[in-house]
């Protein structure tokens, strides 16, 4: 296993939007975390931000905080957003989230800051659930999120089509104790 990182995280700000958009593209092009087949600009995540309401949907990245480290070149070295889950108000405290880690920062501990910093900004704004979905075969995720308190829902078998061929997803949910009774 790789050294960990000494890595800060704060919340993302629109001059991340490039930085995100690159992680996010090496997802797309790694075929193993997204259904997504066109890659994203800057302009595409500036958008984010406008979706997304900041206080009810976090968006986190991780930094590295020191100017003297190998990956300060590489500001941005990961980032977990929240967004609706549905859109009926009976699902108003559920959201679902996406997290990408860069290629050079991956198995350093970066998504494990990201979650622990994520899980806790979604309970401080009143989630009651997170949920996601990821490949079967992506177990770097689906270990992140088992560290992480989430469980495994199910299967959605041929979810959907990539490069022709039908993928199944896994299903995930982590409930947010403090915020049920709310």
């Amino acid at each position: 296993m790789s050294p960990r990182l000494p890595i800060a995280i704060r919340p993302a700000a629109v001059s991340d939007a490039a930085q995100v958009a690159a992680i996010y593209n090496e997802g797309i092009r790694g075929r193993r975390a997204t259904f997504e087949t066109t890659e994203r600009s800057a302009e595409d995540v500036v958008s984010w931000f406008a979706a997304s309401n900041a206080a009810r949907h976090p968006f986190l990245v991780a930094v590295a905080p020191n100017a003297d480290s190998v990956y300060a070149g590489k500001e941005v070295l990961g980032w977990v957003r929240a967004s609706d889950y549905r859109l009926r108000p009976c699902y108003a405290s559920i959201a679902e989230f996406s997290v990408y880690v860069a290629e050079v920062a991956r198995g350093r501990g970066v998504g494990n800051a990201l979650m622990g910093a994520f899980i806790s900004a979604c309970t401080a704004a009143g989630l009651s659930k997170l949920v996601s979905r990821a490949f079967p075969e992506n177990a770097a995720s689906l270990a992140l999120c088992a560290r992480h308190g989430f469980r495994e829902v199910g299967v959605y078998e041929r979810h959907g089509k990539l490069d022709g061929v039908w993928r199944d997803v896994v299903i995930v949910e982590r409930l947010l104790e403090e915020n049920l009774d709310v």
